[in-house]
């Protein structure tokens, strides 16, 4: 078993970032999704592991640079390409998910509010679909996840995970909030802090 990888599976339910096998999936790097033999690994006894990391360890800080741009997409869904220079002057929530994960399935209600309360004050969501399984990578299949979901905002299809390198990325989901200069103010990893990050959309929307 690569120790890593079941590091990242350790860590993501110390945090309560998932239960169960699909839910426990989510937020593993790419480089290191093992084999589906990963099904029946059991959940870990969290006694018994020695200095797993906090929260204000693994998640990212917001830097005060400008978004990365947006690369390698195979395809734009909901919209024509986008390039950061675009969204300047608008409030950018770029989202990492994808529709298979629980927990990207448990934030869409809310990013998917957040869009329609606050477009038309200036926030603009990226839903970057970055797959987990083979299956995620058919944008037909991620259609019919955005129909169910009721996703109306840009999704550009990283399948090669070249957005996902361009910004550190290692889990889903992912937010990271920028101003209406580009500038990055404000990420979360996983579920929850919802109140918090949309306080802080509000204020960067004045």
């Amino acid at each position: 078993m690569n120790n890593r990888w079941l590091g990242r599976r350790q860590l993501l339910w110390y945090l309560g970032l998932g239960v169960g096998g699909t839910a426990l999936s989510c937020g593993i790097k790419k480089d290191i999704i093992p084999t589906s033999s990963s099904d029946n690994i059991p959940i870990p006894d969290p006694a018994k592991i020695p200095n797993l990391p906090t929260v204000e360890n693994v998640a990212a800080s917001p830097t005060g640079k400008s978004l990365p741009e947006f690369q390698g997409i195979s395809q734009w869904l909901n919209s024509a390409p986008l390039k950061i220079a675009d969204l300047k002057g608008k409030v950018v929530l770029v989202q990492f998910w994808t529709f298979a994960c629980i927990n990207c399935q448990r934030t869409l209600p809310y990013i998917v509010r957040w869009n329609q309360q606050y477009a038309d004050r200036g926030l603009k969501i990226v839903g970057i679909h970055t797959p987990e399984f083979p299956f995620e990578r058919d944008a037909n299949n991620v259609k019919k996840a955005l129909k169910e979901h009721q996703i109306t905002y840009p999704v550009p299809l990283d399948n090669e995970f070249k957005t996902w390198a361009a910004y550190q990325n290692e889990y889903w989901p992912h937010l990271f909030l920028a101003d209406r200069q580009g500038i990055w103010r404000y990420d979360h990893i996983g579920e929850g802090a919802y109140e918090e990050t949309e306080q802080t959309i509000r204020k960067l929307l004045g």
